[in-house]
């Protein structure tokens, strides 16, 4: 199905930027964590390297960022062997901002069940299969082990069924009970906080220039809002209402996730789980007030504008917080290394003897520049001296 994107806005393209790097390193972090010791051989990272879609050597990227690897030789937890091969681990400053995430990720458990029971709320019979959950996992937020998490202490909300025991990856996380606090969409938060209480709408987050947009969602909240947490959202008869309930259903999604973005494709996977339409792109597009959608990377991603200030999030949760932290330290590490190895590259250029000739180049180009510049200011002298002259007054 084709698709196309909305017209760039640099702010939010500046969101979307994505390190290639800092993927990659959080899912060699991943691998790090499945040890008890924090420690794995180097061949076994090696044995991985294609699924990460990199080549070369695997001790060669751990160099790359020393403030968050270190290399050492010696048995890593979980080995058992003992023997004098190369392993690797978190740093000690790795190691805190590792243990912070954790300690974000388990104090922000309470929120996660939250989210996770409106999204369950929002579907259709309150379940939605495990497998398909998997693709929600990383926007809202949620860690690899969250059924383990959340679910023991919880079974009086959550509960884990096979209905169809002979298929594979059928198991379904169903809510037991409405949870009528939860059944408030932002939308319906925000115009509840309002100072003059007025009835839930959607609000524009474009500039006033774009007139033409201001004019079609002001018609589009003509109509009464439909809250997404609606129990009677089946039987929803015209297309316009249908399609303002799936709006509402897209934004409130959105709104869950903890950077406010997600993947058009993981969208349209729960089209019948959320009464989506067909075409959801296409709905998307036709309310650039609310949605922006973005292809950078070749990944068509819808984004909710009102979640941004400019390139920032309006409200950043613990656990993002926490994870550009280390963001950053990857990045101040492959920034050291990069200086390291110019310091290297200009030391060999320097013992070969390239740096002098360059040098001496560049004093030639400065001389040059010099002279051609003082030949202009000659020039200048002479022109304004007859332009200025008595006889040519």
């Amino acid at each position: 199905m084709a698709r196309w994107s909305s017209p760039k806005d640099p702010a939010l393209e500046a969101a979307l930027r994505r390190n290639r790097r800092w993927i990659v390193n959080n899912q060699i972090k991943r691998l790090l964590l499945r040890f008890p010791s924090r420690t794995a051989p180097v061949r076994l990272l090696q044995s991985r390297f294609k699924t990460l879609d990199l080549l070369g050597r695997a001790a060669n990227w751990l160099r790359k960022y020393p403030s968050c690897f270190d290399l050492f030789h010696g048995g890593a937890g979980g080995d058992g062997d003992g023997g004098e091969e190369a392993c690797f681990g978190f740093t000690k400053r790795m190691a805190a901002l590792v243990d912070a995430e954790e300690a974000a990720v388990a104090a922000s458990e309470p929120a996660m069940a939250d989210r996770l029971a409106r999204v369950l709320m929002l579907a259709r019979g309150r379940r939605l299969q495990v497998s398909k959950l998997a693709a929600l996992r990383g926007p809202l937020g949620l860690p690899d082990d969250y059924l383990l998490r959340l679910l023991p202490a919880r079974t009086d909300l959550f509960r884990l069924a096979n209905p169809y025991p002979h298929r594979r990856n059928a198991a379904e996380l169903e809510l037991l009970r409405w949870v009528p606090s939860l059944a408030v969409s932002s939308v319906e938060a925000a115009a509840a906080s309002a100072a003059d209480s007025s009835a839930p709408r959607f609000t524009c987050s474009l500039p006033p220039s774009w007139a033409k947009s201001h004019a079609k969602i002001e018609e589009f909240n003509s109509t009464p809002y439909i809250s997404p947490y609606s129990e009677r959202w089946a039987a929803i008869g015209t297309d316009a209402d249908a399609e303002k309930r799936a709006v509402a259903v897209v934004h409130e999604l959105l709104s869950l996730t903890l950077w406010k973005k997600m993947s058009v494709l993981k969208l349209e996977h729960f089209r019948r789980e959320f009464g989506l339409p067909e075409d959801t792109a296409r709905m998307l597009h036709r309310h650039p007030c609310l949605f922006y959608v973005s292809n950078r990377y070749k990944i068509h991603t819808v984004v909710l504008r009102e979640g941004y200030e400019g390139s920032e999030l309006r409200e950043k949760d613990p656990v993002v917080a926490a994870k550009d932290r280390l963001g950053e330290l990857m990045q101040e590490g492959l920034h050291e290394y990069n200086q390291r190895r110019r310091s290297e590259n200009l030391e060999k250029k320097r013992r070969r003897g390239e740096i002098e000739i360059k040098e001496e180049e560049e004093e030639d180009d400065e001389e040059a520049v010099r002279l051609d510049s003082a030949e202009k200011r000659e020039e200048r002298r002479k022109f304004y001296k007859v332009l200025f002259n008595d006889d040519n007054r």
